[in-house]
């Protein structure tokens, strides 16, 4: 296994001819390589903050690799998956490709193409990962909050003045002021539309009532 948390195209097959094959021609491109000849083997000691993606044989004994992209999926992985198979099944192919395959190979697949695919899986990752500490940022944020700034952001968000937040609320244009700065400042913002925006990622919608 390469160190942790250093960019990795994980290779799960059960064939040693494909794993030496697709390992040969990603380090020859300068991407570090992990290789399984099992799902389980690879579940064993994937550890998620390992950003990179995934190239999946679909046909295996056992825990397949079907099976394997519902088992990811039930953990919250979002690790890009790049499926390979032998047997050129249209239905699984769909089937893949529904439960969010990044792209799909059947074997043998040119080596510009799964190159290309890499690639771009690893960039869709770095992408993902980059939306997800943003996101995780925002919500520590936001449970800094006591349950009056909550309700306050919330009256923000959904752009209404200060005196109608504080009529809704039943306190005082002063109170609603103090709550807005403390708002601010622990969500690290000077925009309330920048506000707006970050907290609708989130799923908070403003309190327009």
């Amino acid at each position: 296994m390469p160190p942790p948390s250093s960019l990795t195209v994980f290779v799960v097959d059960d064939d040693d001819a494909v794993r030496k094959a697709v390992s040969r021609l990603l380090r020859s491109a300068g991407i570090a390589v992990a290789v399984f000849a099992s799902p389980g083997e690879f579940l064993a000691q994937y550890d998620p903050a390992t950003p990179g993606c995934l190239v999946l044989d679909i046909a295996m004994p056992g825990f397949n690799g079907l099976q394997l992209q519902t088992a990811l999926g039930e953990k919250g992985c979002i690790l890009p998956i790049i499926f390979l198979t032998g047997h050129g099944d249209v239905s699984k192919s769909v089937q893949a490709m529904k439960g969010g395959a990044f792209d799909f190979f059947s074997k043998p697949v040119k080596d510009k193409d799964l190159l290309t695919a890499v690639r771009a899986a690893i960039q869709r990752d770095a992408v993902a990962r980059r939306e997800h500490a943003a996101l995780s940022e925002i919500r520590a944020c936001l449970d800094r909050l006591t349950p009056r700034e909550r309700e306050v952001l919330e009256h923000v968000v959904s752009g209404k003045l200060n005196k109608q937040i504080a009529r809704d609320l039943g306190i005082t244009e002063a109170t609603v002021k103090m709550h807005r700065s403390r708002v601010m400042a622990k969500m690290k913002m000077q925009s309330v539309a920048k506000l707006a925006r970050l907290t609708e990622r989130c799923g908070i919608r403003g309190n327009s009532e």
